[in-house]
């Protein structure tokens, strides 16, 4: 129990109050000389690093060090107690004296592991702004795991400063509590180890356009930290998902897609398989002259000369096969024609246009082809200005497009029938 106050516990008031403004102005001084002077030499360098300290406030955190060790080092002058009396602290001096040195120094052990936590922000700063590789090889989730080893051993340390017991005390029992801390500390051992397969595989960068849709993301990764992986979304949103999810679910990467210069166009036309039909003569004569038909009717007209020929010596009395070209058939090799000769459409990668199986809602002829512009506004253009082309152009080879019956139909066709 605290003994009654001593007869001068008046004059001890008035020096304790004293020693509490000292320790208040050094802390304004020491703020000040640190902030000033750091500044001054960070504006007479050329590097960029001491910017990155100053803007992280290393310094700043390391000057309010200085109040903490005015009242550890001038409490106990201030109260008239001795070293001597420290060791076994008796009387309401010493005690105040040893609770007031044991907060002071639990104190400076917070405030330097702040500083450190924020050297380690700034060494973050400075590799992603002085090395290119910072999108691929991001370090900040290791900067992380040391800056929770230091929280770590400060908390040990200010626990047994406080509590007068030696650290080796609580680091004894935490063999003991090692299921316990596997628990709490479940999160952290996994994404540490999703963090090394990820940069060690290269995983994702910050940068890369990241869909997953299990987690409702689709858009750029912004941030890739010890816990988390933030993505934001196309429509502005931030979505923050665990970073041992990218290890342990799936996850699309269109990383690839923009390093090779070319996104894919996987889109069909159907058709109503009720226009597709030969193509009468005048109907050949006139695709003959376009373009891009040119020299695949002239040789097509050719092979199926030279089929009639060879069937003609059956007989008149012999149906031969009859082979003849197609609208639908002739269209493909026109879209084909119209993509090869597309600037836009990369030459490189694989181009075909093929039928797919036949629906209820009609044939359809599926475009696959890349575009040699990945940026997306330019490929919707792209792939747009195609398909609009390509529909356009059906009626030239008596063509139709399916499409559901809307309302306006059923109308024609109530109004045909009154």
């Amino acid at each position: 129990m605290l003994q009654s106050l001593p007869d001068n516990w008046m004059t001890l008031t008035g020096l304790l109050a004293g020693l509490l403004v000292v320790a208040w102005l050094g802390d304004l001084i020491a703020t000040a000389v640190f902030r000033g002077g750091v500044r001054r030499v960070a504006k007479r360098t050329a590097s960029t690093w001491d910017d990155r300290l100053i803007d992280r406030k290393v310094f700043s955190r390391i000057a309010h060090v200085v109040p903490a060790m005015i009242l550890y080092y001038g409490i106990a002058p201030a109260m008239g107690v001795t070293a001597a009396d420290l060791t076994e602290p008796v009387g309401t001096a010493a005690l105040l004296v040893s609770l007031i040195q044991r907060v002071s120094f639990s104190f400076i052990v917070v405030t330097i592991v702040m500083a450190i936590n924020a050297f380690l922000n700034a060494v973050n700063d400075i590799y992603n702004d002085s090395y290119a590789e910072a999108n691929s090889r991001p370090i900040k989730g290791y900067l992380q795991v040391v800056g929770l080893v230091l929280w770590i051993a400060a908390g040990v340390v200010v626990i047994s400063v406080l509590t007068g017991r030696s650290p080796i005390v609580f680091l004894s029992g935490l063999g003991a509590l090692t299921a316990v801390l596997m628990l709490v500390f479940r999160d952290t051992i996994l994404s540490l180890v999703a963090s090394l397969q990820i940069m060690s595989n290269d995983m994702i960068r910050i940068g890369d356009w990241v869909e997953m849709p299990q987690a409702s993301a689709d858009g750029d990764v912004i941030d890739i930290a010890l816990h988390t992986v933030k993505i934001q979304n196309f429509d502005k949103t931030i979505t923050t998902i665990p970073t041992h999810r990218f290890i342990s679910d799936s996850f699309r990467n269109w990383r690839g897609m923009s390093e090779s210069g070319g996104r894919r166009i996987k889109r069909a036309i159907v058709i109503d398989m009720s226009s597709i039909r030969f193509l009468t003569d005048d109907e050949i004569a006139q695709l003959s002259k376009y373009e891009l038909l040119r020299e695949y009717m002239q040789e097509k007209r050719g092979t199926l000369v030279k089929y009639e020929d060879e069937k003609g010596a059956l007989g008149a009395d012999v149906v031969p096969i009859k082979r003849s070209l197609t609208n639908a058939g002739t269209f493909r090799r026109y879209v084909l024609e119209y993509l090869e000769a597309n600037p836009k459409i990369h030459k490189e990668m694989t181009l075909l246009v093929r039928q797919l199986a036949p629906s209820p809602k009609g044939l359809p002829i599926e475009l696959y082809c890349f575009t040699n512009d990945t940026a997306w506004s330019n490929y919707e253009d792209i792939q747009g200005d195609i398909f609009d082309h390509l529909i356009a152009v059906l009626p030239e080879f008596g063509l139709q497009a399916f499409q559901e019956p809307a309302g306006t139909d059923f109308a024609r066709l109530v109004g045909a029938t009154d």
